[in-house]
C-alpha cells in the first residue's frame, strides 16, 4: 500500500511517500480500506517536524480517516460497513489516515452518518468535529444569540471555518479574528458578520478589558486566549481548542473572579462514544454540506507533504481532505 511515512534515525527526521507492506500495519481488530483522510494542523506539524507530534517511530501520520470496513473481529462493524476514526492518538502512538489501509481497535470506530458521504465526513474531520464540541460546550453553558456577540479566533483555519458556518446556521453573531484580513470575504461568506485583524488580541493586554464576548471559540491559544477571556461578558463562556499561536497563558485570575468568566477546555482526541454521537448527529443536522463544501480543497496523498510545509506558513484555507486513491 502507499502511506506518507515519518522516520527518525540518527536524529535525521523525514516524511515521504512510499510503499509499506500491509504486515508492517499495527495490531488492531478491525482493518478499513481508507477512502479519504485530512490534513489538520497537527497533522502538519507531525509531516514537517516543527513540534514533536509523533511519539514513535516509523509512523503514518493522519488524524483522521474515512473507508470501508475490509475485515473485523468485531461483530459490531460488518465487512462493507462504512466507518471513520478521528483522533484515539492517531499519527501520534497509532499508524494514522495518510495511507491506503489502517488497522485500528473497534472501540474508536464512528459510523459513518447515512446523510454524509466519506468525503463529506473527512471534509468535516476532526476540524468540523472539534468546532461542534465547541459550540455545545457553549450551549451546554448557556449561551444564547440574545446575548451578544460570538469571538471565533483563528477563523480561516479548519476548526474556524467550521464554527463559523455552526454558529451562524444557530443565529448568533459571529465576530472572526483571522490574521488573513485578504480572505474577509471568505469568513462573510461562513456567516460571519464581522472580521477583524489578529493583532488586536494577539499582543500582551491588559488583565481585564472593556467587555464584548458572550462566547468564544479559540484555536490560537496564548496571548489571543488571554485577551479573549478578559474582554469577555460576565459569565461569558470561553472554548479553548487549539494552540496555534503558542501553549501558554499569559493571563490573570481576574476574568474569572470579578466576571464569573468560564473557561471550558476542549479535548476532541479522547470522547467518550456518546459525546461523538452526539456531535456527529449535530453536525448533520447543523451544518450546511453546501456550505461545506465551498471551504473544502481536495489533494491526493501525493500532494500532502508539500500542502503540509504550506500549512506551516499560514497558507491554507478552510478543510484539505486527502485522496489516498488518487
Amino acid at each position: 500500500m502507499q502511506a506518507i511515512l515519518i522516520t527518525n534515525k540518527d536524529d535525521a527526521y523525514q516524511a515521504q511517500l512510499t510503499e509499506v507492506d500491509e504486515g508492517q500495519l499495527p495490531t488492531g481488530d478491525v482493518t478499513v480500506k481508507v477512502d479519504y483522510s485530512t490534513l489538520n494542523f497537527k497533522d502538519s506539524l507531525a509531516i514537517t517536524g516543527k513540534s514533536p507530534v509523533v511519539r514513535q517511530f516509523p509512523m503514518v501520520p493522519g488524524v483522521d480517516l474515512a473507508g470501508v470496513v475490509e475485515s473485523s473481529l468485531n461483530p459490531e462493524f460488518a465487512v462493507g460497513e462504512r466507518v471513520m476514526v478521528n483522533g484515539f492518538g492517531l499519527g501520534e502512538l497509532h499508524w494514522g489516515g495518510l495511507a491506503q489501509q489502517a488497522c485500528v481497535q473497534s472501540d474508536w470506530l464512528t459510523p459513518v452518518p447515512a446523510e454524509l458521504t466519506s468525503k463529506q465526513a473527512m471534509a468535516i474531520g476532526t476540524a468540523g468535529y472539534t468546532a461542534m464540541l465547541c459550540v455545545l460546550a457553549l450551549e451546554q453553558h448557556n449561551v444564547t444569540p440574545e446575548q451578544g456577540e460570538i469571538l471565533v479566533t483563528g477563523a480561516a483555519g479548519g476548526v474556524g471555518s467550521v464554527a463559523i458556518a455552526l454558529l451562524a446556521k444557530l443565529g448568533f453573531s459571529v465576530v472572526a479574528s483571522t490574521g488573513r484580513i485578504e480572505e474577509a470575504d471568505y469568513l462573510h461568506r461562513l456567516g460571519a458578520v464581522e472580521v477583524m485583524d489578529r493583532a488586536q488580541l494577539g499582543v500582551k493586554g491588559k488583565p481585564l478589558g472593556k467587555e464584548r464576548w458572550a462566547g468564544v471559540i479559540d484555536t490560537v491559544g496564548s496571548h489571543t486566549l488571554a485577551n479573549a477571556c478578559a474582554t469577555s461578558k460576565s459569565d461569558g463562556v470561553v472554548a479553548a481548542c487549539g494552540l496555534a499561536q503558542g501553549f501558554d497563558f499569559p493571563a490573570t485570575v481576574m476574568p474569572f473572579i470579578l466576571r464569573g468568566v468560564t473557561l471550558v477546555g476542549i479535548n476532541s482526541v479522547y470522547r467518550s462514544k456518546a459525546n461523538r454521537m452526539l456531535a456527529w448527529q449535530r453536525l448533520v443536522r447543523d451544518l450546511d454540506l453546501t456550505l461545506l463544501a465551498t471551504m473544502t480543497t481536495e489533494i491526493s496523498l501525493h500532494q500532502a507533504i508539500e500542502v503540509a510545509q504550506k500549512h506551516m506558513q499560514s497558507n491554507l484555507l478552510g478543510r484539505y481532505i486527502v485522496n489516498v486513491n488518487a
